[in-house]
């Protein structure tokens, strides 16, 4: 899910590639091991040589290109009748457009990382093959055995039509990050963070002053994604219904979360207008905000670079707790051969190995998708030393799908577009959501019985 342009500078400075390349050796009696458990048929030689082009859109250059790079390396030390050719496309949005092109032209991926949000937009172009497809060859014991081993709440946006669709990898939920130091300076207890919006609300203004403020929430790249979890801390009630031909964006509850969100500018908690995404963390970092909202693949980041004492809490609730999840799923592709989608599926596997998906967790800060992940020693150690690890894990108790509709692109652009005129009051929060309803229904229209 959303690693910001900060990311890029700390990790190309810090994160070191030794941990996960180390994991993914040839030589790793683990790595053998955990591949061995998912399938059988996860070192079976094909009948001639496979090369699959491979795209991936982690949000940063540098040191996580360079694993990404050395991982597929290794797994064609493996595999040496499969070479994967892993092609770095940008951001999320780059690479949905790139895809997409690849298709109609008849030259996209054999495999992707894409958003999981883009589920239905994939599934209207006819795009992914289903996991039961490309695993018929598999033990279906052994299949279901992996598919029951990713959190279900990482499921919501990669199961639809009573079929998997792709594999969950780099995912996450929003949390609470929050400076220590401010809180003891404010005279608030440093190690309990706001648990309801009363108290966000009162801590964020004892925590503001010249030149800092209580509260960053961003409204850009991601809005909608912050709006749900406001919408989520009200009877659980999400955006958009299961099926993805229908929105609710000008429900109740999703006009009290953003009068709220509003709310925290209105009172100069926080600052008024648009609130950068990319920024952020950097003003978290630079002590400019003492808590903001943001993904939980900030968390590497930050605690790289924050010069003090810092947590990490579950967002804070409304009468229930709640997050959307959010990051990548890996799709393969239906226009393939069949011998390149089976090639992609061992990929896949090899790439979701519980020691593997810890160690990414580890370097980044997203959600290790596997429950096994969470007991490989790497995982148990970091945990151990670094508690906060398991913050969005434990949040997904409480989470919900993320956005995903019919015409995603389109749709989040109008709630998207709304959101940021109710906060710089160039529309009232219901004029604005009444607005993003309408324009929204009109994409979704088609779609619907």
């Amino acid at each position: 899910m959303k690693l910001t342009k900060v990311l890029t500078a700390i990790l190309a400075l810090g994160v070191a590639c030794t941990p996960l390349t180390a994991c993914s050796s040839s030589s790793s009696g683990t790595s053998s091991q955990s591949t061995a458990a998912v399938s059988s048929e996860a070192s079976k030689d094909t009948s001639s040589n496979v090369s699959l082009n491979f795209y991936y859109p982690v949000s940063v250059g540098g040191p996580l290109t360079k694993i990404i790079d050395q991982l597929c390396t290794d797994f064609t030390k493996e595999h040496p009748n499969i070479k994967v050719n892993p092609i770095y496309t940008g951001s999320y949005a780059d690479t949905r457009t790139k895809v997409q092109t690849g298709l109609k032209s008849g030259t996209g991926p054999d495999v992707a990382i894409m958003f999981s949000t883009d589920l239905f937009s994939l599934l209207d172009m006819n795009a992914i093959v289903d996991v039961d497809t490309v695993a018929k060859n598999d033990d279906k014991a052994e299949t279901k055995k992996l598919i029951d081993d990713f959190y279900p709440g990482f499921m919501l946006n990669t199961q639809a039509k009573g079929k998997t669709w792709g594999v969950p990898f780099q995912r996450s939920t929003i949390v609470l990050y929050y400076n220590k130091d401010a809180f003891k300076e404010a005279g608030l207890d440093p190690e309990k963070a706001p648990s309801t919006w009363d108290e966000l609300m009162a801590d964020a203004k004892k925590l503001t002053k010249s030149g800092r403020y209580g509260i960053e929430i961003p409204s850009t790249g991601y809005a909608y994604w912050m709006l749900q979890t406001f919408t989520l801390q009200q009877n659980g009630k999400n955006l958009m219904n299961t099926d993805g031909n229908k929105v609710f964006f000008n429900s109740p509850e999703a006009v009290k979360g953003l009068s709220f969100w509003k709310q925290l500018a209105d009172e100069k908690v926080m600052p008024k207008g648009t609130i950068q995404w990319a920024t952020t963390p950097t003003d978290f970092i630079q002590g400019k905000t003492a808590m903001m909202y943001h993904t939980t693949g900030n968390l590497t980041n930050v605690k790289k670079n924050a010069k003090f004492n810092f947590g990490v809490a579950m967002l804070p609730k409304n009468e229930t707790y709640g997050s959307p999840t959010g990051g990548g799923n890996f799709y393969i592709f239906k226009d393939k051969p069949a011998e390149h989608q089976q090639a992609a599926w061992e990929f896949v596997k090899w790439m979701t190995t519980p020691e593997r998906i810890a160690q990414w967790s580890i370097n980044t800060g997203y959600v290790a998708p596997r429950k096994s992940a969470y007991e490989t020693d790497a995982m148990k150690k970091y945990v151990k030393d670094f508690p906060y690890a398991t913050t969005a894990r434990d949040q997904l108790e409480y989470a919900a799908a993320e956005l995903s509709t019919n015409e995603n692109g389109k749709v989040t652009k109008a709630i998207e577009d709304n959101i940021q005129n109710a906060l710089t009051g160039s529309k009232t929060v219901e004029q604005a959501l009444n607005d993003a309803q309408k324009e929204a229904e009109g994409y979704l229209k088609p779609y619907q019985n």
